[in-house]
């Protein structure tokens, strides 16, 4: 038996910006959206992101994430060059010393986004 792939569940009271925050600046396609249950998911390649309202037996003031979500890329820098004016840099794109040319950003919601791929 093994896993076979991960789609995090991100909890957001704004659903239709985020929605529009990935599809838009992020160029993930939403693939599914249903305003009753308050959800949505949206891809890119081989990453999915759920996103839902918060839950009501859960307190909720802002996203509590304290990681981040990391996303590999084929071509780091092309993906800086698309979004770095359009988001919240976290930290600039660089080429660490344990081998990763990555960026990281905030999405709409304030969750930490990185995108990297291995220095060559």
């Amino acid at each position: 038996m093994k896993l076979r792939d991960i789609a995090p569940i991100l909890t957001s009271e704004k659903i239709d910006e985020t929605i529009e925050f990935y599809t838009k600046v992020l160029g993930f396609e939403c693939d599914a959206h249903d305003n009753e249950y308050g959800w949505a998911s949206v891809s890119r390649d081989n990453v999915t992101i759920m996103f839902g309202v918060p839950n009501a037996h859960i307190p909720f003031d802002k996203p509590q994430f304290t990681g981040s979500l990391y996303m590999y890329t084929d071509d780091v820098d092309s993906e800086w060059e698309n979004i770095n004016k359009n988001v919240s840099v976290c930290y600039p794109l660089e080429t660490f010393d344990y081998g990763m040319r990555e960026f990281g950003f905030y999405d709409n919601n304030g969750y930490l986004l990185k995108y990297g791929q291995a220095a060559k």
